[in-house]
């Protein structure tokens, strides 16, 4: 009697989960196809891991408080920009999706400063922290206490000392050795402000609140509200002595002034008054002036209930722009059906497209997963490389050396329907260049995956590749 009844109370869960599965909004059909398969196949793990994992659940109180912050930002708008900035034609269609997610204008008269290595990004921020006279703003999903880690709180402990405003914000699950340190809770008592995004108190008790693996994948500093670094890079050494045998992790970061600044401090406070829970609207009056002859840009936020499909779209929609070449940076390829179609028809229809991944990524998932589109890729015409020295970590998109992104978001499914990330849009040969640049040298150090070598695999490494592939839309 026991028996039956917990097998009919089993037939009761796998069939709320399942109608949950095939009426939760926004989930592509191959997600909504895989789980209905592992809820109805395997007993009970099914059930349990979709309710763990099976949902971008940011929990009701996080989500108040975001749609909060977000109407109370909304009332700040920036000042009329003189006139709207000229966006080539090949190009309007990504600015426009773009400019959507968040609700930005394209912003003219941008400038920006692609920093020469990891080193000197550090050395480059400590610089601007300590000439900071209001205010200096920190978000970064790892920040660790290691040498470029610790220059960068004492510099932000320096700041604070001479009356500057400092707020630090770190990710529960990224920054959780920090969190826990004395130094960390010592910050306060020297007149930082401090909060960490998605943190974890008790798993028994968060996964029935909101997933648990939720992060906060973005790296901004915003300094006066006149100057900003965004790009790819953590608060930590290049060593990166968590996962050292990976090292060195090969990062892109960029300084910038102009408009745009404004949009990626509003991604900060966004952030800050959903976690921190301190209102701090009135610093989006602060207008960064324009800088003569500057660029046009916008910046991109995004996250699980934030446009979750903006990251694809967007880098799918600068891909169909593409006239003659494209060059991607990521250290992450797993690729939705919109992403892998874009880079495929972009080979298929003459565009130089090369792929540079790194031959040692720190997940066995995607290292895995990632090499099951190595085939179809190659058989377009893609040129894929595999970067020898370290982890290449950049995340970067350039187009005919015209239109470029570069921001915290990988080609993959944690960074499209997952993780909050920003992104930086922009149209301008000069520092297109530089990037692509960067992306040669990063070339130059990899090495070209053959067609040959790849057909070559044995059956069972295909079939253990294309598995970790399948199970991509679980995750």
């Amino acid at each position: 009697m026991t028996l039956s009844f917990g097998i009919v109370l089993h037939f009761l869960a796998q069939f709320v989960t399942a109608i949950r599965a095939l009426t939760r909004k926004d989930r592509e059909p191959a997600s909504r196809a895989a789980w209905l398969l592992l809820v109805i196949a395997v007993p009970v793990i099914g059930v349990v891991a979709y309710f763990l994992v099976g949902e971008a659940n940011i929990g009701r109180r996080t989500a108040r408080r975001m749609t909060a912050a977000r109407i109370a930002l909304s009332e700040h708008r920036p000042a009329e920009a003189v006139a709207a900035p000229e966006i080539p034609e090949a190009f309007a269609p990504v600015f426009r999706r773009a400019g959507s997610v968040n609700g930005f204008a394209v912003a003219g008269g941008n400038a920006a400063r692609l920093m020469p290595d990891e080193t000197a990004a550090i050395d480059a921020l400590v610089a601007e922290i300590d000439a900071a006279r209001a205010h200096v703003h920190m978000l970064f999903y790892i920040w660790l206490e290691d040498r470029n880690g610790t220059r960068l709180l004492e510099a932000v402990e320096r700041a604070a000392a001479r009356g500057v405003t400092c707020r630090l914000l770190i990710d529960g699950v990224g920054s959780w050795r920090l969190a826990r340190s004395p130094r960390w809770a010592g910050l306060r008592a020297k007149g930082v402000k401090t909060a960490i995004t998605f943190r974890m108190l008790w798993l028994p008790l968060h996964v029935f609140l909101a997933r648990a693996d939720l992060r906060n994948h973005r790296k901004i500093a915003v300094i006066d509200g006149q100057a900003a670094f965004c790009g790819s890079q953590n608060c930590a050494d290049p060593e990166f002595r968590p996962k050292a045998r990976f090292a060195p992790w090969v990062d892109l970061m960029m300084r910038l002034e102009g408009p745009v600044v404004r949009q990626l401090q509003h991604l900060f406070a966004v952030d800050w008054m959903t976690h921190a829970r301190e209102e701090i609207a009135d610093l989006l009056d602060i207008d960064p002036a324009p800088v003569a002859g500057g660029f046009p840009a916008v910046a991109v936020g995004t996250g699980p209930n934030i446009d979750s499909h903006a990251v694809s779209d967007l880098f799918a929609m600068l891909l169909n722009g593409a006239a003659r070449e494209a060059v991607i940076t990521t250290p992450y390829f797993v690729p939705d059906e919109t992403l892998k179609r874009a880079i495929v028809g972009a080979a298929l229809r003459g565009v130089a497209v090369t792929l540079i991944l790194p031959a040692r990524v720190d997940s066995v998932f995607v290292a895995r997963a990632s090499r099951s589109y190595y085939l179809p890729l190659l058989n377009a015409g893609v040129r894929l490389a595999e970067y020898q020295p370290g982890l290449m970590h950049a995340k970067t998109m350039t187009i005919d050396g015209t239109a470029a992104c570069i921001g915290s978001a990988n080609m993959d499914r944690r960074s499209f329907e997952l993780n909050y990330e920003s992104n930086l849009y922009l149209v301008s040969e000069e520092v297109a260049g530089e990037i692509r640049a960067r992306q040669m040298r990063y070339l130059s150090e990899s090495r070209v995956v053959t067609r040959a070598e790849v057909v070559a695999w044995p059956w069972y490494r295909r079939a253990i590749y294309n598995l970790f592939a399948t199970a991509g839309p679980l995750l």
